[in-house]
């Protein structure tokens, strides 16, 4: 019993950073899969959109790369978003084996949606911040972001 009730102080494993941005994320993610599924996409597939979004050339190994995930994955991923008419793959001329995914005019437009619906729910799951504590919430993860290598 004292082992449930060090865990729940605020020096027990509530308390670490790792178990909130754990769980937050955990929950922040649900909740923008419901935000974006009336779309057909998956946040993997958004992920996707964006590092195609960014303007860098793109194979599908690089892809994975900046994303952390297996090369299959991007494939499957690509292949329903060329189905949905958001991508499309380009033969790489330098290198006839690769293709180059790039977004089409309607990738770019889900991107822009389901960048508005990001954005929508950072105001609910900031609402109870003031202005400082926002943007030092925003350059805070930032710093996360960049320490664990993510665009």
């Amino acid at each position: 019993m004292n082992d449930v009730k060090a865990s729940q102080e605020p020096d027990g494993l509530t308390g670490t950073l790792a178990f909130r941005l754990g769980t937050v994320g955990t929950l922040v993610t649900a909740r923008f899969a419901a935000a974006v599924e009336d779309l057909g996409v998956k946040p993997k597939h958004v992920g996707l959109l964006s590092v195609i979004g960014s303007g860098a050339p793109a194979s599908q190994q690089d892809v994975a790369r900046t994303m952390g995930v297996v090369p299959s994955l991007v494939v499957t991923l690509a292949d329903q978003l060329e189905e949905l008419g958001a991508i499309d793959r380009v033969r790489d001329p330098d290198d006839r084996r690769r293709h180059r995914l790039g977004l089409t005019q309607e990738g770019r437009a889900l991107l822009a949606e389901c960048t508005a619906r990001a954005r929508a729910l950072d105001e609910e799951l900031t609402a109870g911040l003031n202005t400082t504590e926002r943007d030092a919430l925003a350059r805070a993860m930032g710093v996360l972001a960049r320490g664990a290598g993510l665009p």
